[in-house]
């Protein structure tokens, strides 16, 4: 069983003809919404990879409240720990340019009411074993606190440090498995423009310090591993993506999926590297996360 406690949001999202400078009014062709926020997508992923999952988190009380959580209750996540905040639903604003450069400004709205209470009482409902997976878009010391009651009951603890606020270091290395790009991977470690070779003699560090799994996502060159001392590699498809919003997100689903279910780690990572490149075929972060079923068509193969 994995439950994720995390962030739900809507996304807006503008297309215009350019990035407007400050002060500046440009003209845009299309505007869309969609449910999104890390933990929500990250739930997702979960559940069309085929595992039990929980959502933990909070909605607001207003109109974004019921879409924000469509996606979720038509795959069938449980939505039992997902509180009614007297707030807004947090929300991110997004401009698309035409060179699809983006800028994007989040609203944390009810995910901001998300407490170290609410986390306490989110794993005192799991069991030994179970899977929690954390993301970096609800209030530090509910993450801490969940962290830590993980840590006591024996529940296996995933941590994406995205987006890397100021405390994501720190609490990061509560975590049994961290998850991280490239950017946010140095900023981690604490050391900057490193290379294949290095990143992965870091990565071998901080495994042996810390007995930490250390998962670096790579884009399209794929993803290495640390875990148990050993390094391991796993490549996506060969795809022209057309839209990368969500494919992170994606991939830590479908892993924590994976190795909840029992799969072996090398066979999980591909697994969910593949998911990643599928959710690359497709606009949007929840509308284009690949089911089972599709992974499964390329994983065989």
């Amino acid at each position: 069983m994995i439950t994720v406690f995390g962030s739900i949001n809507m996304d807006l999202i503008a297309s215009v003809t350019r990035l407007p400078n400050p002060g500046e009014t440009v003209t845009g062709d299309n505007f869309v919404t969609a449910p999104g926020g890390k933990g929500a997508n990250q739930a997702l992923a979960a559940r069309r990879a085929g595992a039990s999952v929980s959502m933990a988190g909070a909605c607001g009380e207003d109109e974004f409240a019921v879409p924000a959580l469509t996606y979720l209750r038509f795959d069938g996540v449980s939505l039992d720990r997902v509180k009614s905040a007297s707030t807004a639903t947090g929300v991110a604003l997004i401009f698309v340019g035409s060179d699809g450069e983006n800028v994007i400004a989040i609203v944390a709205g009810a995910n901001g009411t998300v407490s170290a209470d609410d986390a306490r009482a989110t794993v005192g409902d799991m069991k030994r074993g179970d899977t929690l997976m954390l993301q970096m878009e609800i209030p530090a010391p509910a993450i801490e606190a969940a962290l830590k009651a993980a840590r006591e009951k024996g529940v296996t603890s995933v941590v994406n440090i995205a987006p890397l606020t100021s405390d994501a270091t720190r609490l990061a290395q509560m975590a049994d498995i961290v998850i991280a790009n490239e950017t946010e991977f140095e900023l981690f470690s604490g050391k900057a423009g490193l290379d294949g070779d290095a990143r992965e003699a870091e990565m071998m560090r901080l495994n042996q310090e810390g007995k930490q799994t250390i998962i670096v996502t790579l884009g399209a060159e794929g993803v290495v591993a640390v875990r148990n001392g050993a390094i391991h590699r796993a490549k996506g498809l060969a795809i022209e993506p057309v839209d990368t919003v969500g494919a992170g997100d994606t991939f830590c689903g479908y892993l924590a999926a994976g190795l909840d279910q029992g799969l072996k780690f090398d066979v999980a990572l591909r697994r969910a590297a593949i998911a990643g490149s599928l959710a690359c075929l497709k606009a949007g972060a929840q509308p284009s996360i690949p089911t089972e079923r599709d992974v499964d068509k390329y994983f065989k193969s």
